[in-house]
């Protein structure tokens, strides 16, 4: 395994972080596919034997589950200041806004309940999940300049947002003497590189660590077209997000498995082997022990410069998807339109 500086932080990660969206009770969420106590345990301690140190988690995880179980394997297998240990809080409720809980206060509930959830006494990363567009943001970097202050957590993040407002937000926190966000969590693979319009390129100017999620669009970029399993048939979310581009980003799944057998490695080595150029620590999902082994292995991985062109030759913009095409105001939908060609993004 790989280590590196979580963007301009004292964190040293590893350059994969385990996403921890397959553990959990999945009586508790939206998601059919995850995995009991038991096999998440298992996952996790193999994680650490590979030498990753880097987990992430969220309190929207199947109600929470996925934090308790997260938790109590690092408790159990881990020491607490030998891994770095993210966790995401969701906008305010509808039911908060009108009872009058502000930004503030949201913000301390949460991280409360996640706190209590781990186990911990703090997290080394809490993430802002998504954009709330009903709560002024100077409402959210105070809440979370609290937090930090108040030792329970030791940096920031952002996931599911555009450039302009990672910009406005760290513009903000610096004229305040808040804490910054120093890294983002953004929907980022081989198949969906939106982020590269403006959001990898602000972030290399800023030192801003990229950790996307997603990294294997949902195992679509670790199995050959017609191979399947559990989470590609019951994942509504991930159908969603790439169902509409399948052709298209057929292409390039083809010139994975092409490569993937030239070199002698799979899939999921060839994809997180390209990403792993692009930014600092990809969160990969893991459900069986052999997806952990095929993301370590990815990281002594070096593709050559004619391997990534060709990976990266058959992309064409796609439109918005999955939180960042649902996560905006009803009148977002004339705003947030622009155009590359004749190509709609």
């Amino acid at each position: 395994m790989k280590y590196t500086q979580l963007g301009k932080s004292d964190l040293t990660v590893s350059r994969i972080c385990m996403g921890c969206m397959g553990f959990g009770d999945a009586g508790q969420g939206q998601h059919a596919w995850t995995l009991d106590e038991e096999h998440s345990r298992e996952i996790i301690r193999h994680g650490l034997e590979m030498g990753i140190n880097f987990y992430d988690t969220a309190i929207a995880y199947q109600s929470g589950t996925s934090e308790q179980y997260v938790g109590r394997a690092l408790r159990d297998f881990a020491k607490r200041d030998e891994v770095v240990v993210a966790t995401k809080f969701l906008p305010r409720t509808q039911d908060e806004i009108e009872g009058g809980v502000t930004g503030q206060q949201h913000i301390e509930r949460m991280i409360n309940k996640s706190l209590q959830n781990l186990g911990m006494d703090y997290v080394d990363l809490y993430i802002y999940h998504m954009w709330d567009w009903q709560t002024p943001i100077e409402d959210i970097l105070d809440g979370l300049n609290r937090v930090v202050r108040s030792g329970k957590a030791r940096y920031i993040g952002i996931s599911n947002c555009f450039a302009w407002q990672l910009a406005k937000a760290n513009a903000i926190a610096d004229r305040e003497g808040w804490a910054r966000f120093i890294s983002v969590q953004g929907h980022y693979n081989l198949i969906f590189r939106e982020e590269e319009r403006e959001m990898v390129p602000y972030c290399r100017e800023e030192g801003i660590a990229l950790t996307p999620y997603s990294a294997l669009a949902a195992g679509r970029l670790s199995r050959k077209p017609g191979e399947t399993s559990e989470r590609l048939e019951k994942d509504a979310y991930a159908k969603f997000k790439y169902n509409a581009t399948a052709q298209q980003d057929g292409v390039i799944i083809d010139r994975v498995a092409e490569l993937a057998e030239k070199r002698g490695v799979t899939m999921t080595e060839i994809s997180l082997a390209w990403l792993l150029t692009k930014v600092a620590s990809p969160v990969v999902g893991a459900t069986k022990l052999h997806h952990v082994d095929g993301a370590a292995r990815a990281t002594e991985l070096e593709l050559t410069e004619d391997e990534i062109t060709y990976l990266e030759a058959p992309y064409v913009p796609h439109p918005l998807a999955g939180v960042m095409a649902q996560n905006r105001p009803a009148n977002a939908k004339e705003k947030h339109v622009w155009s590359t060609g004749n190509q709609k993004i």
